[in-house]
């Protein structure tokens, strides 16, 4: 029993003793260890994981960093005339346009041969999780290779053409042909219960063609009292126009005409002192809403 207030003094082993251990990365690391006694430890081999501080396990080596950064993709900004295929000779991108495709599938969307002036593409990246698509159906492959095959190059937008002018909804032409303006629109006097004249006269003889002034549809057909024989057209502007001292009339109310259409015959029923035809543009289907015929039609590109 050893002695109070006394320690027993270890011996020295003579013979090298060897510790395992566990060394980054699971491999074995041999310390030995000469002569080693009591709390005297010999100085950490080079290369010992344990006098490693812990800032150093988590910082990446140089070595790893740079070989990071050589990794870090290069981008290409697409040109007119570009292609994938060119694109991927030009810039030597392993695996060709497909690899190139399949890295930017997000730009380039679902045509590969469809890529624009400006889309900026990575060149040698791995494509991001959310741009390799599960593989496609039997139809979208057939459709992708045809596609892929062309490579066609960048195509150029066409050119923006101008808008054709506004055309107007319909045409207008003046009731008869070839013939003369008799009394005007607004001439006073005494044969006019308004006091003025309403119309504009146009001195057709007898049997003369009277055609709609533009498309619309027939709202009076016949009897017109001091007016005779007329048709009224109500036009697609919200106008009316009237015909008066027919002969006779080929149309029927609620048919709807074109413009330049036959409504009848120019006569003298009604109140009149001579053949001719008597013609009104009006706000409204009936008198008293008259305004100016030939300001009207002119304003419709008629030429008067």
């Amino acid at each position: 029993m050893p002695g109070k207030g006394k320690h027993r003094r270890p011996k020295s082993n003579p013979i090298t003793r060897g510790f395992v251990l566990a060394g980054t990365g699971g491999a074995a690391v041999v310390l030995p260890l000469i002569g080693a006694t009591g709390a005297h430890a010999a100085p950490a081999a080079a290369g010992s994981v344990t006098a490693a501080p812990a800032s150093a396990v988590h910082a990446a080596p140089a070595s790893v960093t740079r070989a990071a950064a050589a990794k870090t993709a290069a981008t290409y900004r697409v040109v007119s005339g570009d292609s994938l295929s060119k694109i991927a000779k030009k810039k030597k991108v392993a695996g060709g346009w497909k690899k190139l495709y399949a890295d930017n599938r997000r730009v380039i969307g679902s045509d590969p041969s469809l890529i624009h002036p400006g889309q900026k593409l990575t060149l040698g990246a791995k494509a991001p999780a959310a741009d390799r698509a599960k593989a496609p159906t039997t139809a979208s492959r057939s459709a992708e290779r045809t596609a892929l095959k062309k490579a066609a190059p960048v195509k150029k937008a066409a050119p923006v053409k101008k808008a054709a002018p506004a055309v107007k909804a319909s045409a207008f032409t003046l009731p008869v042909s070839g013939i003369a303006i008799g009394t005007p629109y607004h001439a006073s006097g005494s044969n006019w219960s308004s006091g003025y004249h309403t119309g504009v006269d146009f001195l057709a003889p007898s049997g003369t063609v009277v055609k709609a002034v533009g498309a619309g549809t027939v709202v009076t057909a016949g009897d017109g009292g001091s007016y005779g024989n007329q048709v009224v057209v109500r036009h697609a502007d919200g106008m009316y126009s009237q015909y008066a001292h027919l002969s006779s009339i080929t149309v029927s109310a609620g048919q709807t005409v074109s413009e330049g259409q036959q409504l009848g015959l120019s006569g003298a029923t009604g109140n009149v002192t001579g053949p001719h035809l008597h013609f009104e543009i009006r706000t409204g289907p009936d008198y008293g809403s008259d305004v100016d015929p030939l300001a009207f039609l002119r304003q419709q590109g008629v030429v008067i």
